[in-house]
């Protein structure tokens, strides 16, 4: 019930800043949403996922009537079991409403990337379901087939416009503006480790804005984004301060390591202080203490006071604090992979390809133990001279004391690359989903322990090509 309302009162005020800067008109929102299974405990209680349970929730169903933010879709397409119908009927009543969208949502960019990216694929397929009225025999389960069927009627005239104008798109740039014309905007959680989806999500969007939805963890509601015009690299979340009880620990960055990047800093730190006591500039770890029963959890976020709105502070996400690569003394975080990634991303741009997604082991069957880090490429045309370069940019732009030290007398062995087939971070997402996880909680790990043998199985049979840095 608390999260519900909590969640409630955090859309309710995001939105209203949001419609003061993109004001919507009276229409539906195309939303890439899903529920997950709800199963019962030996002691007979209920357990979901928070997002299907406030999904399911009439509250927050009449909470986006009030909001102008109906999901275009019926509900047998949100809680269907099938993640890849459920999308697929996500896209097409978003196609047969295309002239009421006014806003595109999912929880994270990922799956708006996923999303578009499936369109890509199947788009003909939908415009032949629009054309004749017909659903594509890829949807087998009853209950998404008949609500689906309910809303679908043949409509030759809208199927050719949707197809005219997916065959005159440059390499889909701008694809989103293109089909649902009245769209205002694009909307998401968008910040730390969504930040590698933001390239291709701008891509898919064109003129667009990206709006990065408000700041919360798996534990609670933080702030609303009260500056919607800024760009997710940018983004500010003022705290709702009766949302929960909020304190924050001044974090300090020790003598000689000033310029050193955020999140690979052993930080000295101070007394928590509370909501009214933080300081413009500084630096902090968020501790809350909420109605769902935490007390004084430490949420494990770096975050900058920006400024203030009135008296609440807004915040600006630098990063997680948690440990990802450690051998022995050289501490990276997840931040500090992605930077990697990033430096090797450009020697990719110039031959006009990209990282579909990522992520990173530290491997100790060898002596010395040293990273590995897994690429899945938007193309298979990647030389092995380009490869090559890439690997010694990642293992140059780790630029941790630790590593460069242990890396120097061959205490850490040189980064590995390998290279993923095409689909492999589908397979992972699949097994996530197998276990019962919903599509609108899911992120591709970005460092994956020895103790996960499945995923590292997924990764492992995929393997295409390997290198090993030289630098």
């Amino acid at each position: 019930m608390t999260n519900c309302l909590s969640t409630i009162q955090i859309f309710r005020t995001s939105y209203a800043f949001r419609n003061r800067e993109y004001p919507i008109g009276n229409g539906k929102a195309l939303q890439f949403v899903y529920g997950s299974k709800q199963v019962f405990t030996q002691g007979g209680i209920l357990a979901t996922t928070a997002t299907t349970n406030l999904y399911r929730s009439w509250r927050f169903k009449e909470a986006m009537k009030d909001i102008m933010s109906q999901c275009c879709s019926p509900d047998e397409v949100i809680f269907g079991p099938d993640f890849h119908q459920s999308l697929y009927c996500h896209l097409l009543c978003g196609l047969m409403y295309s002239d009421e969208v006014q806003f595109v949502f999912s929880p994270f960019a990922h799956s708006l990337v996923h999303a578009f990216h499936t369109l890509v694929e199947v788009w003909e397929d939908l415009c032949a379901d629009i054309r004749h009225g017909v659903l594509s025999k890829r949807i087998t389960t009853p209950s998404i087939r008949q609500a689906v069927l309910k809303i679908l009627r043949p409509n030759p005239e809208l199927a050719s416009a949707i197809y005219n104008k997916c065959q005159n798109l440059s390499s889909w740039y701008g694809v989103i503006p293109a089909l649902w014309s009245n769209a205002k905007y694009i909307y998401g959680i968008m910040t730390g480790s969504m930040e590698p989806y933001l390239k291709k999500l701008r891509h898919y969007a064109g003129h667009l804005p990206l709006m990065s939805a408000d700041y919360g963890a798996s534990e609670g509601w933080v702030g609303s984004n009260v500056n919607p015009t800024l760009p997710p690299e940018e983004v500010t979340y003022a705290v709702l301060p009766n949302i929960a009880y909020f304190e924050f620990i001044p974090l300090e960055k020790p003598k000689g390591e000033e310029m050193e990047n955020s999140s690979s800093i052993h930080y000295i730190e101070s007394e928590p202080v509370g909501l009214t006591e933080v300081e413009v500039g500084k630096i902090y770890e968020v501790v809350i203490t909420n109605f769902a029963g935490l007390y004084r959890y430490r949420l494990g976020d770096i975050v900058k006071i920006a400024g203030f709105h009135n008296s609440t502070p807004e915040l600006q996400f630098i990063c997680r604090r948690s440990l990802v690569l450690s051998i022995n003394i050289d501490k990276n975080t997840e931040k500090d992979l992605q930077l990697a990634v990033e430096e090797a991303e450009k020697l990719l741009a110039e031959e006009k390809l990209e990282v579909v997604d990522f992520t990173s082991l530290v491997d100790r069957a060898s002596d010395p133990g040293h990273y590995v880090i897994f690429w899945e490429l938007s193309s298979g045309n990647a030389s092995e001279e380009l490869l090559s370069s890439c690997v010694n940019s990642m293992d140059l732009a780790f630029v941790d004391a630790g590593y460069v030290g242990s890396r120097k007398i061959k205490t850490i062995g040189a980064l590995e690359l390998r290279v993923l087939r095409k689909g492999t971070f589908g397979q992972v997402m699949n097994h996530y989903l197998s276990l019962g996880g919903a599509v609108s909680q899911f992120k591709t790990p970005r460092f994956v322990s020895q103790s996960n043998s499945k995923v590292l199985q997924i990764l492992n049979r995929n393997v295409t090509q390997s290198y090993f840095s030289t630098a």
